[in-house]
């Protein structure tokens, strides 16, 4: 195959991608006014569901004008050299084997932050707070880039040194060494990231002693749980979407309330959400899926060990010398229809695991209230609920929320199934 195979074939993916991301959202349109099933009618008044289709229908349009702006932008960068362009720029500043890369790709991300800039804050300040959502201001917006590209530069700019380092070190086993600085900073990260990342953009107050707090621990203690941190995050900070999560591993594991969960929902629906956390990790979600996740990097990573070297992956994109960091770039384009298959078999998995979180908390007897929560968090945040089958199986790594009802239904004597 030579370099000139290549770039078509880079070019056609490109396109095949955007192509493709676009009959999917067409998709999902077109199931916009469907007959919205009988046991979610409850979910939305009349004028709800009026505002929440128009929410829907705006984002849709919305991100086909952000698609094919990102679409017009990698065309141009292939077409026209700027991947090379950007290279030889940054050639005659330093051929340093690890600043090159780490200015080639500050650049490029930069350049990338910036023009997406003016969608993020129509998206931001016009779309979600013309729909009541948005409470971000523009100096926490402000702050929050700066703190992005701060983190991106000391954690991501870290990270591609010691990669690039140890490949100028050993190609061959490059990508075995490099497996292992994955694993490591994945391992620390999934431990950390409450602690460390996290206070840098919202405050973490641990939840006041009370009757929350009291359901909470009692519940633990049935489900055999230990838990000891609880912490209310700000997310109120940012927006009036609620949401609930756990993070850490071992004795770092945190549960994390939103402050717009506390206030939306009882105690019952807030343990039931809990509940159905929880039983990710008494499935063991957590680490079967960052186990599947180690071994798609380690096959990734070999993959590329074996044509990083190689002058092709660079010529495709018009650097006639092998480099690294081109490589990198024309690798990933040719990995993403590998990478969504992939995807598609990791979305599978974790609707699977949903339905087994869901039924953990329908055994404990909380199938009503998780019900209502859900019912609750889809109204809040105007949840689609009916989004088309095709792109369900392809690509939501939930199932819709009509059938997670559909099946706490089943798991409760208490509740009448309607279709």
């Amino acid at each position: 195959m030579t370099s000139e195979i290549l770039y078509v074939i880079i070019i056609a993916i490109v396109v095949f991608g955007f192509f493709t991301e676009q009959i999917f959202g067409y998709l999902n349109a077109s199931w916009f006014n469907k007959p919205v099933p009988e046991i979610l009618k409850d979910i939305y008044d009349h004028q709800k569901y009026r505002k929440q289709q128009e929410y829907k229908i705006e984002n849709y349009r919305f991100g086909i004008l952000t698609a094919t702006f990102s679409f017009i932008l990698i065309c141009s960068m292939l077409i026209f050299g700027g991947f090379a362009f950007v290279d030889s720029v940054v050639g005659e500043i330093t051929e340093h084997f690890i600043l090159k890369p780490l200015i080639f790709f500050a650049v490029l991300m930069f350049a990338a932050d910036i023009l997406s800039t003016p969608f993020a804050v129509y998206d931001t300040f016009v779309i979600e707070n013309k729909y009541g959502f948005n409470k971000t201001t523009y100096r926490t917006f402000i702050l929050d880039k700066i703190k992005g590209w701060l983190l991106g530069g000391i954690i991501g700019g870290g990270l591609l040194s010691l990669i690039v380092w140890i490949y100028n070190l050993d190609p061959q086993f490059f990508w075995l060494y490099a497996w292992i600085v994955v694993i490591a900073f994945s391992l620390f990260m999934n431990m950390f990231y409450s602690v460390l990342i996290v206070p840098l953009f919202n405050k973490q107050t641990p939840l006041d002693d009370g009757d929350l707090k009291t359901a909470i621990m009692q519940f633990g203690e049935t489900a055999g749980f230990n838990i000891s941190k609880i912490y209310v995050i700000d997310g109120s900070k940012r927006s009036t979407k609620a949401n609930a999560y756990f993070s850490g591993m071992g004795p770092k594991k945190r549960i994390v309330l939103y402050d717009t969960l506390i206030k939306e929902m009882t105690i019952e629906e807030i343990v039931a959400v809990l509940a159905h956390e929880i039983g990710h990790y008494k499935h063991r979600h957590i680490y079967k899926s960052m186990f599947a996740s180690i071994i798609e990097t380690g096959i990734t990573l070999f993959i590329f060990g074996l044509f990083a070297g190689s002058d092709m992956l660079s010529q495709a994109l018009g650097v006639e010398v092998a480099s690294f960091h081109i490589a990198l770039i024309a690798f990933g384009i040719i990995y993403s229809p590998l990478s969504s298959v992939l995807g598609i078999v990791s979305t599978i998995f974790s609707r699977k695991a949903e339905y087994q979180a869901d039924n953990f908390a329908a055994k404990h007897g909380l199938a009503s209230d998780l019900i209502s929560a859900l019912k609750k968090l889809t109204s809040h945040n105007m949840g689609n609920l009916t989004p088309h089958p095709l792109v369900v199986f392809l690509t939501y790594s939930h199932p819709p929320v009509f059938d997670r009802v559909k099946n706490l239904m089943s798991k409760s004597e208490n509740i009448k199934i309607s279709n």
